[in-house]
Order: C-alpha cells, then sequence, then structure tokens
C-alpha cells in the first residue's frame, strides 16, 4: 500500500498541558481509520495537523505532492449568505452536477429534504452540517477527514454515510480518518482504531469491537505485569535484608485468548431482576397513553402529530425511541412527563411513579453554575444506592469520569461532555423511577458512554431513551419502537434493522407492514402536504428518477468504453475510419443523455427535491 501522509514527532502544548507527545503516524492507501479518546485529549488537534490547518510545536506533516485532502471541521464554516445549492456545487448548472451519479446518490442520501433556494444562515444546525458534508463529499478527494460527521445525522443518515464510505473507493484506495463518538458507526467502516491519550497515539488493528477486546487484553497484560514487578520487588527487599545473594524466579502464567478473555463477562443486566426491583418501588401501573391523538403545537386544528396511539410503560421496562426528525420523539417525553397535555385520549401515571428527564439542552444547571461538581451532587444527597451497592457522592461522581480533580471545578468551567455527565448525574441521585433520555450522547467520548451505560445497566426504574446512537438504543435497551412521522407508533421486534427497512419501503413509496398497524408510507415529513402532485405522481415519478440513474450510469459507462477506444484509434493512423464511428457513438450518447437529464430534472421538480 502506499504512503499517502505522515506526522513525524508531533508535539502539542497548551499553557502547562501536553496534548500531543512526539506522536508519529502515517495514512497508507486503504487505511479506514477510526480516532477515539477522552474529550479534550487530542483527536481534532491531531486531525487538524494532518489535514496541515495547523502546526505543530514541534515535527513535522508530509504528503505526497498529488494527495488532495478533504476536511470536515466540527465549526460552521459555510457562507451564511450563499444558496444551498450554490454552498453545495458552486455555480454548476443544473444539468453539469446532475450528470453525474455520485453527486445525485450523495445529494440524496444528505440533503433531499433541504430548501435548495434557501440562504445557509437561514437553516438549522442539523441542516448546515449536512449541507457541509455534502459539499465535501461530492469533491474528489484521495483522503477524508471528517470530525465528528454523525452530529446531527438520523438513523438513517448515520447509515447512508457509512454505505458511502465504504463503497466510495476500492479496498485498496483512499483513505479516511474519522472522529466520532457513534460506535456502531466506527464498528462499521472502520479497519484500524487510534486511541489518543496522554498525549501519545496506540494504534489496534479492526473496528471499534475489536479495540475494545484488544485494549482490555492490554490492560490486563499491564496489570499482571505490575503485580510481578512489585512481587519481585518485594522478593528483592527480602533478600536484601538476609544479605544473601540476588535471585529471582520468574513466575509463569498464560495470557488467554480473546474468547477466553471474555467469556466469564455477566450479562449487562439481570433482566428479571432488574424488573422484580422495579416492580417494588413502581408498583404494577407505570405511564400509559391510550387512544392519545396531538394536534401539531401552533397548527390548525385537525392536523395530528399522534394519532389514536396507545403506549404502555411495564415496571423496568427498557424502551428505546427511533424515528425522523420531526415525528415527535421529544414531544412523545414530555407527554408521557405530563408537560403537554393531548388532543383527545388519556395518560395515565401509577400513583408511586417519580419522572426525570435528560433534555437536550444543559440549562437545567444554570442554577448551579458557581457550584463546584461534588457540592452539586452532595447538596442532593451523600450516598445512593444503584444496583444494590451503596456509593457515596464522591464514588459516583467518579464512576462517570469526574476524578479527583474535577470533582472541585466549578460547574461553569466544565466542558460540553463534562456538563451533560452531572446532568446525568443530577437526574439519577433525585431517585425518580422513570427516566427519560433524549439524545443523552451529544457531547460525550466513547469511555463515558461506556461509563453512562453501565450505571444505566444497574438502574432498576423504567428507561426510555430517545437516540440516533444506535449503539447505545441496541446496548442499554430491551426493544425498540419508531415513529416514522405519519401520527402512529410501530413496534420494531427485529431492532434498528427493521425501521431502516421501513424507512426505506417508506421512501419508495410502497406499503408497509409489521410490528403495528399498516401504514401508507409517505415522505417522512411530519408536515401536512401542500396542494401538489398527488402521491401516486410522487410514486411515478420516484420510478422514473431511479429508472433515469440506472440509465445514466450505463450511459457514462460506454461513453467511458468509447473514449478509451478512441484513445487507441488515435495512436493509429490507419484508424480514421474507425475514429470518426466513434465519435459519431459518442454525439449520440450525448443527444441520450441530455434528453435523460431533462427528464430526470423534471421528475425532482415533482418530487419537490
Amino acid at each position: 500500500m502506499a504512503h499517502l501522509l505522515g506526522g513525524e514527532n508531533l508535539t502539542v502544548s497548551y499553557a502547562t498541558r501536553t496534548v500531543l507527545n512526539g506522536v508519529t503516524l502515517g495514512l497508507e492507501e486503504g487505511d479506514r481509520i477510526g480516532m477515539v479518546g477522552r474529550n479534550g485529549d487530542g483527536k481534532s488537534t491531531l486531525m487538524r495537523l494532518l489535514a496541515m490547518r495547523a502546526t505543530p510545536d514541534s515535527g513535522r506533516v508530509t504528503k505526497r505532492s498529488e494527495v488532495n485532502i478533504g476536511y470536515l471541521d466540527q465549526s460552521d464554516v459555510l457562507d451564511g449568505d450563499l444558496t444551498v445549492g450554490a454552498a453545495i456545487v458552486g455555480d454548476q448548472a443544473d444539468y453539469e452536477w446532475a450528470s453525474n451519479p455520485q453527486i445525485r446518490e450523495v445529494m440524496g442520501g444528505l440533503v433531499s429534504d433541504v430548501d435548495w433556494h434557501a440562504n445557509v444562515h437561514a437553516l438549522s444546525g442539523g441542516q448546515k452540517r449536512r449541507v457541509a458534508l455534502a459539499k465535501l463529499l461530492i469533491e474528489d478527494h484521495d483522503v477524508i477527514m471528517l470530525d465528528e460527521p454523525t452530529n446531527h445525522l438520523d438513523v438513517e443518515g448515520v447509515a447512508w454515510l457509512s454505505r458511502h464510505l465504504k463503497t466510495r473507493w476500492r479496498a485498496n484506495q483512499g483513505a479516511f480518518l474519522v472522529v466520532t463518538h457513534d460506535r456502531w458507526f466506527l464498528d462499521e467502516v472502520c479497519n484500524k482504531t487510534w486511541e489518543i491519550h496522554d498525549g501519545i497515539m496506540d494504534p489496534f488493528d479492526g473496528g471499534y469491537a475489536a479495540y475494545v477486546l484488544a485494549r482490555a487484553e492490554r490492560d490486563r497484560s499491564a496489570s499482571v505485569m505490575e503485580s510481578k514487578r512489585q512481587q519481585l520487588v518485594k522478593k528483592e527487599l527480602a533478600w536484601l535484608r538476609r544479605g544473601a545473594p540476588a535471585r529471582t524466579a520468574k513466575p509463569k502464567f498464560r495470557i488467554e485468548a480473546a474468547n477466553a478473555l471474555i467469556a466469564d463477562v455477566p450479562e449487562p443486566r439481570d433482566s428479571t431482576a432488574l424488573s422484580k426491583m422495579a416492580t417494588a418501588r413502581l408498583g404494577k401501573d407505570v405511564l400509559d397513553l391510550e387512544n392519545v391523538s396531538l394536534d401539531f403545537l401552533g397548527g390548525e386544528a385537525g392536523q395530528k402529530l399522534f394519532d389514536n396511539i396507545t403506549l404502555r410503560l411495564a415496571p423496568g421496562e427498557r424502551l428505546g425511541l427511533v424515528g425522523v426528525n420531526g415525528a415527535g420523539k421529544t414531544t412523545l417525553l414530555k407527554l408521557l412527563n405530563g408537560e403537554i397535555q393531548p388532543t383527545s385520549g388519556k395518560v395515565k401515571r401509577g400513583k408511586t411513579v417519580v419522572t426525570a428527564v435528560l433534555t437536550q439542552e444543559v440549562k437545567e444547571l444554570d442554577d448551579v453554575s458557581d457550584l463546584r461538581v461534588i457540592e452539586v451532587i452532595e447538596r442532593e444527597k451523600r450516598s445512593f444506592n444503584v444496583g444494590g451497592k451503596e456509593f457515596t457522592a464522591g464514588q459516583l461522581v467518579e464512576q462517570l469520569g469526574f476524578t479527583n480533580e474535577k470533582q472541585w471545578t466549578p460547574v461553569k468551567d466544565l466542558s460540553g461532555g463534562e456538563r451533560r455527565r452531572l446532568q446525568l448525574l443530577r437526574l439519577l441521585v433525585g431517585e425518580p423511577n422513570v427516566l427519560m433520555l433524549d439524545e443523552p450522547t451529544n457531547d460525550l467520548d466513547t469511555d463515558t458512554l461506556a461509563a453512562v451505560e453501565d450505571v444505566l445497566d444497574g438502574w432498576p426504574g423504567t428507561l426510555v431513551v430517545v437516540s440516533h446512537d444506535r449503539y447505545l438504543l441496541e446496548r442499554v435497551t430491551d426493544h425498540q419502537m419508531a415513529l416514522l412521522g405519519d401520527g402512529k407508533i410501530r413496534a420494531l421486534p427485529r431492532g434498528v434493522d427493521q425501521y431502516l427497512e421501513l424507512r426505506e419501503a417508506a421512501m419508495a413509496g410502497s406499503t408497509i407492514t409489521g410490528g403495528g398497524n399498516p401504514v401508507t408510507a409517505a415522505s417522512g415529513s411530519t408536515a401536512p402536504a401542500a396542494t401538489g402532485p398527488s402521491e401516486a405522481e410522487k410514486r411515478d415519478a420516484r420510478k422514473a428518477k431511479n429508472r433515469i440513474d440506472r440509465q445514466l450510469g450505463k450511459l457514462t459507462q460506454q461513453e467511458d468504453k468509447i473514449h478509451a477506444q478512441m484513445t487507441t484509434a488515435a495512436a493509429d493512423p490507419s484508424a480514421v475510419g474507425k475514429l470518426a464511428g466513434l465519435n459519431k457513438q459518442l454525439k449520440d450518447l450525448a443527444v441520450e443523455r441530455e434528453a435523460l437529464e431533462l427528464e430526470w430534472l423534471g421528475a425532482l421538480e415533482v418530487l419537490g427535491e
């Protein structure tokens, strides 16, 4: 594999802290690398150095002269005065970019629901992020570096991006480097993992699962070596005290294989035991929605966000919610929490229910911004019972990643991820028996996510999680349900995979069934349809668009073949007649392409894309 770029002895320091200390690494063709590490350990810093967007204090970054690097920063770098179309494709005419199937695929995967003519500054944060990602992916790069690309992407968007990156290059071509807390994504697309910690980089082969296994073995080996070293030191001291000549004996130990390493790991949680504990605390009735309908907030009467839905939460139930943006996931949590009332139907609440909601905002910490972390928790209580074990406030805080030093940091000085952790801790110490988490993974690194999941494993109450993080959903919940934007809620016996299949069928305009009441798939938008093409016309247009995509792809292959033949013929003076014939074929294909592109644009207009 050919070398693309690398860094040699990279060192970066901020004030008295060294973030990177003499790091040396390289990217080769075919590398698909995920970077993991705690927040603030230098992942983004290292990526900026390798993308040549920053300069190290010492060391250097080198690359092959012809290597083209694409870089997606976490910050908003788009010109707000541009339209969406201009921000992505510049001044290209529609027929220019529309003739490229790769560009059309990126557009459909990321910005099909974004107004092409809207100004960038008018978009939401998530839409801006997707526009910036689309702009990067339609360009031709040898190396792509993505800093938190899954932020603001829903489950479908993450699945699409993983497919795109896996098929963008051949196995031994191109390379990408990605920083993300989405562990499913890391496992799906990466063949190597770089762990950044304590100023150094440790490389591991494989995706996230392989990295976790290898790190566990590394830590176990380090523990064995430290124990061995201490035993040797004790023996040396004993011999020295007795004045005997130094003698050592090397104790034998067996390094177990990876499958043996995890063979005795207990199940993440005992569902039966948790259910019994939860029943004792909650009683038999928790929260029920019975035949609930809810109009769009602020909309006209009859415009339904939820249409006659029924949901019953059992003691100790662990439910994951997925759905399209705007389908009402956060609103459903507010209904369950009693913050809003339904237009019709009943919300029944058990007598002993105590709810707590982790919102997407962290404004709940504003009233304690001047307190230190440990003071915030101790103000609630000094000892806590989690999973049948007693914890002091300090132990509980430390379990979620607050070191002794961090425990005495004022809340106002915490990072976004640290504030998120404290927000969750503050909810848990209030001892609710129904916990609802709205996008809990925001701003958390992979190690912190694992710590949060460990706490949730031992938590005996009823849990409802809304998240785009597929790994988290499948890890901490026992079953999932979906909001598809049609006013209904649907069970997913086969989990997130079934949700993706339902959404794919919905986008194709078919009738979908399974898990709940059958519905007719729509575009996924929760807003009422405006006057315009009928659903039948949209289905026909969608079919036409897919057909034209295939035809344009075949045309491109034919044109490439003719171009290759013309190159060969041009080198042969006796092949003038053949060259003329090939040129005529090429012109005929150009006419056919123009007609197909006009038809394709017409289908887009019907679909409103």
